[in-house]
């Protein structure tokens, strides 16, 4: 590999010839060879916009002239498209402000920038990463903007559409199960019956209860730390900078959520518990997501030992042993996913606690954790949705037996021979191996006519005035 020499306040450093990253960059390669992962490329793009947000309105505060604007642009919108992949080697466990990736991002523009004024970006700088692409600016105030960027455009762009997915799979679920009656469980043990299409509303309600959710949050991660440079003063900001620039993001990533200039630029700085409350509701979904997997394997467990009262698509073979064994895999993935994100939530709230004075320094970590999140719960909802959900079938004979065979049925007749007789019945019965029907009338509380009277599935689903 040829390299060339490169130069900061620091002195001189030996940089791949092929890349487009300088001293600052390669310093940070060189002191934090920790673990694999990458900054996330969502972060990455997230300074992209912001970079060329930050250009643009620093043009129209004339502090930049058009043809340096224009080429920091162009800069930052090859870096949207993914063309200057691989420019951005940085893991996440660096400086906790984000320092080396905010110089990464200037480093990367100015270069192709100078580039693509006609200068050899490796002899002659005609865009400088700190002047120009970080003019009015400071890693304190961008990387939070940056991360909160990518964790709104990755919300609309995964997370959201995702959750929209698997909900209408349910409600079509819901309303083909309607008419189903199963009987109902609690403490897994057999309860009042209910239908299928009930059991199923509920995973719709969880899911529409995390759109509520995530929106609610957004309140906060809209609010953007930019324009408060250094420890939330501004200083070498210009008075409009903030808005302007909130303004300007909104134009270019066209977002649900609009973005606006935080109120307390001290608050933006040295606190994230806007990141907290948005890893909170991911952290709520996830919960709802190993209930829903946990309820669609048990249902499904079997095919011939377990409760089989659903049946879910066949993927591929359970066991390396066992012939002809099937698994409940799609759940299990869920399920692992969840708990991954219960250690991420935990993760950004102890990094959002660790605000010192003016300025937290655990943002990379706080961005790594949200950004996995929201892909781990997108990508599993997909796949659960195409690979399981869809294909839900109810089993109605296995149904249709459980139903006939509980015991708790025999709730129906409390309001007419009350709790102590209705309990005297099932227990008899149980103890017997009989049918309420059978003790019912052998105990001389009811007649058969009155037992079939009182005891109807169907209309024990819902209340009666």
């Amino acid at each position: 590999m040829e390299y060339r020499i490169e130069k900061d306040t620091m002195g001189e450093m030996q940089v791949p010839n092929d890349k487009y990253w300088a001293a600052q960059t390669q310093r940070s390669v060189e002191n934090f060879p920790i673990g694999d992962e990458k900054m996330p490329k969502e972060v990455v793009e997230g300074f992209a916009y912001l970079k060329k947000a930050c250009a643009i309105v620093n043009n129209k505060l004339n502090r930049l002239d058009d043809t340096k604007t224009n080429a920091i642009a162009n800069a930052c919108d090859e870096v949207i498209d993914g063309k200057l992949e691989g420019n951005f080697p940085l893991v996440v466990w660096q400086t906790g402000s984000g320092t080396q990736s905010n110089m990464n991002m200037n480093e990367v523009v100015a270069n192709r920038a100078s580039e693509i004024l006609g200068a050899d970006f490796r002899v002659e700088k005609r865009i400088h990463p700190n002047d120009d692409v970080n003019k009015g600016q400071s890693s304190n105030d961008t990387y939070p903007t940056a991360m909160r960027v990518a964790f709104v455009l990755d919300l609309q762009k995964r997370l959201i559409p995702a959750i929209n997915t698997l909900k209408a799979t349910f409600e079509k679920k819901q309303k083909e199960f309607e008419d189903i009656v199963k009987i109902g469980r609690t403490h897994l043990q057999d309860a009042t019956p209910l239908t299928l299409g009930q059991e199923i509303s509920a995973y719709v309600d969880m899911l529409d209860k995390a759109l509520s959710q995530i929106d609610d949050s957004m309140k906060y991660i809209v609010e953007l730390a930019i324009g408060g440079t250094a420890v939330g003063t501004g200083l070498n900001s210009h008075p409009a900078f903030s808005p302007m620039v909130a303004d300007t993001l909104n134009e270019l990533t066209k977002t649900k959520y609009e973005f606006k200039s935080h109120p307390n630029k001290f608050h933006a700085l040295t606190s994230h518990d806007g990141e907290v409350v948005l890893s909170g509701a991911l952290n709520a979904l996830a919960s709802n997501l190993m209930k829903i997997a946990n309820d669609i394997r048990w249902l499904a467990s079997g095919p011939r030992c377990g409760i089989g009262e659903i049946n879910i698509p066949e993927n591929e073979p359970g066991s390396s042993i066992m012939p002809g064994k099937v698994n409940p895999t799609q759940s299990e993935a869920m399920t692992m996913v969840a708990v991954q994100v219960m250690g991420n939530h935990t993760s950004v709230s102890v990094a959002a606690s660790q605000g010192n004075f003016e300025l937290n320094v655990f943002k990379p970590v706080i961005a790594l954790n949200i950004i996995q999140s929201i892909r781990l719960l997108s990508d599993t909802m997909i796949a659960f949705n195409d690979k399981c959900a869809v294909g839900i079938e109810a089993n109605k004979s296995n149904i249709e037996k459980y139903l006939n065979d509980s015991l708790m049925l025999v709730t129906a007749l409390n309001p007419y021979i009350g709790y102590e007789n209705a309990a005297r019945i099932a227990k008899t019965a149980h103890k017997n191996g009989t049918t309420l029907k059978e003790e019912a009338i052998a105990l001389n509380l009811l007649t058969a006519e009155q037992f079939d009277e009182y005891v109807k599935p169907q209309e024990m689903t819902s209340p009666k005035a």
